[in-house]
């Protein structure tokens, strides 16, 4: 069996350096990089950036393209997922999707990074983030 886990997140990029750089300017530490990919640690999480080509290869696929897939941030405040979507659009990121008061009483938005990966930055009022950042999503 495999465990309910998940070690790493690899986004293929068509420009290894200038995704490094947009995810430098959003605050994020490099742990390891070198010209073919690169490691940002996450909260026990990893998010590699590694080149669309070699990603294709690597997993014995031709033009995987995108999947429908959205990386999700969550915050502390609606305040923050202002900041947070200002600062990837100031970044090089572009926004997708205006933060906005949610049905189920949170608030949210959505930003691109330079390659198109979509993030969700979103504020739900019924959880909590401890300090390290992890969810704690109540009984």
């Amino acid at each position: 069996m495999m465990e309910a886990r998940l070690s790493l997140v690899t986004l293929g990029v068509a420009d290894l350096a200038r995704s490094k750089a947009f995810y430098e300017a959003m605050g994020f530490k490099i742990a390891f990089a070198n010209d073919q990919i690169v490691f940002l640690p996450m909260g026990g999480l990893v998010l590699a950036l590694f080149g669309q080509r070699d990603l294709d290869a690597d997993m014995a696929r031709e033009n995987a393209g995108h999947g429908h897939i959205a990386l999700a941030h969550n915050t502390r405040s609606e305040a923050e997922v202002d900041a947070i979507i200002d600062h990837a659009v100031a970044s090089g990121g572009s926004l997708l999707k205006a933060a906005h008061k949610a049905d189920s009483g949170g608030y949210s938005g959505y930003f691109a990074d330079p390659d198109g990966h979509a993030w969700e930055i979103a504020f739900n009022p019924h959880w909590t983030i401890d300090a390290e950042g992890r969810i704690n999503m109540g009984s």
